[in-house]
């Protein structure tokens, strides 16, 4: 696997979702049970469901499964400098993964996907809403704005987890042929979510960052996570929740 120096991405702002104004209360024991459990009961997994965190790669809020062959990119908010977005790019497509505060009696997947259909037909786009590996995904369509008659194509998919969201935007030819999203989209189940216990609004990101090993600075270029520390350039502005990656 390879952490690649990203190119920033143009980012098509679709909707402010703003957030809630309650926040979450700290459980106790083990996680409550999830909003969809039967969506994820083969991934993506809460840390809970799982025996130990050896062989991830460590970004904080979200466990990543290696494999040859994978790039992964950090993303940031400027104003901040907070790691916001991870990428992985795989034989030519991508999927953007973002990591939510969620209620623990209820989901957001369906109050953002609504969210996502009004923002992207206001910009002269449309949505389709299709049965997919992870229940009910969003294509969403909108007018390239390079002058041509193309649309530009995401496909997003969304799992509430035990006090958690995660959203994930898949980009390329993954984003309309599920051949080309098989990769992608098994990585996506191998996910494992860290939502921690301190009380936090829903819709609020859960926190990333660069994994531990990775802190000393390395030469320019890239380099294989397997054979020693992965490489980072500074990382580019990343995504809001309903934005198209």
């Amino acid at each position: 696997m390879v952490f690649g120096r990203g190119k920033k991405a143009k980012q098509e702002q679709l909707t402010d979702t703003g957030d809630a104004g309650e926040s979450d209360a700290v459980g106790t024991g083990a996680a409550a049970e999830a909003p969809d459990a039967a969506v994820r009961s083969a991934g993506p997994y809460d840390v809970s469901e799982i025996d130990d965190q050896d062989g991830y790669v460590d970004l904080g809020a979200l466990l990543i499964t290696p494999r040859e062959g994978l790039q992964l990119r950090l993303e940031v908010e400027e104003a901040t400098q907070r790691v916001v977005a991870v990428t992985m790019d795989l034989d030519g497509s991508s999927l953007q993964l973002q990591a939510f505060a969620a209620p623990r009696s209820e989901g957001l997947w369906d109050e953002i996907r609504e969210q996502i259909g009004q923002s992207v037909g206001s910009q002269g786009g449309q949505v389709d809403e299709i049965e997919g590996h992870f229940g009910i995904e969003l294509v969403a369509k909108l007018p390239a704005g390079d002058g041509s008659e193309g649309y530009r194509v995401a496909r997003f998919i969304g799992v509430d987890g035990p006090r958690w969201f995660l959203r994930g935007v898949l980009g390329g030819d993954a984003a309309l042929d599920r051949d080309a999203a098989a990769g992608l989209e098994e990585l996506f189940r191998q996910i494992v979510v860290v939502r921690g216990e301190s009380p936090m609004p829903p819709r609020d990101l859960l926190q990333l960052r660069l994994p531990r090993d990775s802190a000393a600075a390395a030469p320019q270029g890239t380099s294989d996570f397997e054979q020693g520390a992965p490489e980072f350039e500074q990382p580019e502005r990343g995504p809001e929740i309903t934005q198209i990656g």
